[in-house]
């Protein structure tokens, strides 16, 4: 009994009201939650294979399905056709990639998991950011499979693998400028169901409405100005062809980073706005 009164003594006890309260972590603290949420979103990929075919089977189909049907067409042979196509299979999975992260992200908030997560002493934008972090190991994934399957089919990049590797970086950052955009769009649905669909609404225009698949002179004068001048998409596809044919970059190249840091500029606050608020 003794020692209990003699502990109460030296314990002093701060009132409320003049405690300080902290409702923000230490930017260390974000950076460690952030890479612990791109570690859960990881683990939950591995643990559903499934969740890999949109960046391994889906290209390879979409690969030989395109260059059989319009290769001849389009270019005269599959060979001359796969410098045009491979860019192009490339930067459509990884849009069609863009939009799974903030279909994932519409799940959880469905499911209250987000208002779970915004309940814990933690940086309120580390599940959000952990998801766009591992969303670039699919995109590297992607690209991988798409130039291996290239290869396979006979293509040859004049420039080498080390182009080989640099269109892959380039194409991931630019699908992950492109991630905060379907993320924000996904986030301000009201479902799931909705958030899918709408992701392949803006997916669809960008990649067939610009150079990916043929080229932009091929297509009537008022698709040829939007896909030659607005489209940021045809930017990246013809800085990647640059890329893999000269081992150079130019105009295309840096007009397509700048579109990057608009969108960035753009849409990650938006993006954390309605992440924040919505539950």
């Amino acid at each position: 009994m003794n020692n209990a009164l003699a502990l109460d003594k030296n314990i002093a006890i701060t009132p409320a009201s003049e405690r300080e309260l902290k409702n923000r972590v230490s930017v260390w603290t974000a950076i460690q939650n952030t890479f612990t949420f791109a570690h859960r979103t990881l683990l939950k990929s591995i643990r559903n294979p499934e969740s890999f075919m949109d960046v391994t089977i889906m290209p390879i189909m979409f690969t030989l399905v395109f260059t059989f049907l319009f290769g001849g067409s389009v270019s005269g042979s599959i060979a001359n056709y796969l410098p045009i196509i491979i860019p192009g299979i490339l930067i459509q999975t990884l849009m069609t990639s863009c939009g799974a992260v903030g279909v994932q992200m519409r799940e959880d908030m469905d499911k209250s998991i987000t208002n779970r997560f915004k309940s814990m002493p933690i940086a309120r934008v580390a599940p959000l950011a952990g998801a766009l972090l591992a969303d670039i190991l699919r995109f590297i994934v992607a690209g991988i499979v798409i130039f291996t399957m290239g290869a396979v089919m006979g293509y040859k990049p004049e420039a080498g693998i080390l182009a080989v590797v640099a269109s892959i970086l380039f194409m991931t950052l630019i699908a992950w400028g492109l991630s905060w955009m379907f993320t924000f769009t996904a986030l301000s649905v009201r479902s799931s169901t909705a958030a899918s669909t709408t992701g392949m609404l803006i997916m669809f225009p960008l990649c067939f409405m610009s150079n990916a698949f043929v080229p932009s002179d091929a297509l009537p004068s008022a698709l040829r100005f939007f896909a030659e001048h607005i489209n940021p998409v045809s930017k990246a596809v013809a800085a990647v062809r640059q890329i893999l044919s000269d081992g150079t970059v130019g105009t295309d190249f840096w007009m397509a980073i700048v579109s990057v840091i608009v969108l960035l500029i753009i849409f990650v606050p938006l993006t954390l706005k309605v992440y924040t608020k919505k539950g």
